[in-house]
């Protein structure tokens, strides 16, 4: 799986967990800038994110996340393992 389709499943959990069907998602997207992404709303982005995907993050790593972006290529990296 590469990294578009990463983003865009990844982009529609956020609108879905936001309940914001037109929520423009991109790479550059940070909590801090979404409304209603508060720290609730986070631990059920990553939460439907791990079922999505069948992965699992450790806190270290949620923790050290800036942006979308690097959540994508987090996920990536996690698939590549996993495969």
């Amino acid at each position: 799986m590469n990294e578009t389709p990463i983003l865009q499943s990844v982009a529609d959990i956020i609108r879905d967990v936001l309940d914001d069907p037109a929520l423009a998602i991109g790479i550059d997207t940070t909590a801090d800038q979404t409304e209603g992404w508060d720290s609730f709303n986070h631990i059920n982005i990553v939460v439907a994110i791990e079922q999505k995907f069948g992965i699992k993050f450790k806190t270290a790593e949620i923790e050290s996340l800036r942006n979308v972006g690097e959540l994508v290529d987090l996920i990536g990296q996690k698939l590549k393992l996993k495969s």
